[in-house]
């Protein structure tokens, strides 16, 4: 199969779990329709995939890592901004507090951590079924929990 028409059918096949992932953690139809669109021009520029059994759980991490870096990009400019006195944008309406302190949250820990919270409290995953998705132990899962201190009754998506 040539890559192109590998390309159309992981497009065909995943673009709906990766927009859906993506509006889940965004809050935001647009960043969410350019995440899904980042998301397979890196495919297209690199062809970064390999397939193998695990193409549903490839793209669900990689959807979540992206999103997390956005989050965090969106925060480092933000900071950047109010820094240099330049004004904040006001495009998007507010959303409500529990997801704007979430949004915050996750921006400013290390990307391992973000995205255990993530599958933990957000997709509510076993310790088993993150370790699985990460290639870690589930102690290493557990550890990084430990660190987080959030509550495990925090609201997403």
């Amino acid at each position: 199969m040539s890559d192109h028409a590998t390309l159309e059918r992981l497009y065909r096949e995943q673009a709906p779990a990766v927009l859906r992932r993506a509006r889940q953690i965004l809050h935001d139809e647009d960043e969410a329709r350019d995440a899904l669109q980042e998301i397979f021009l890196a495919l297209v520029d690199r062809f970064a995939f390999e397939e193998r059994g695990g193409t549903t759980a490839w793209f669900y991490m990689r959807t979540t890592h992206f999103c997390l870096n956005r989050l965090r990009d969106g925060k480092n400019r933000a900071r950047l901004r109010s820094e240099h006195g330049a004004p904040l944008p006001t495009s998007a309406p507010p959303r409500g507090e529990t997801v704007m302190i979430a949004r915050d949250v996750l921006a400013r820990l290390p990307v391992e951590l973000a995205e255990v919270a993530v599958y933990y409290y957000c997709d509510e995953m076993t310790h088993d079924e993150i370790a699985t998705l990460l290639g870690c132990s589930r102690r290493h899962v557990g550890n990084l929990l430990a660190r987080l201190h959030l509550e495990p009754t925090a609201e997403c998506g």
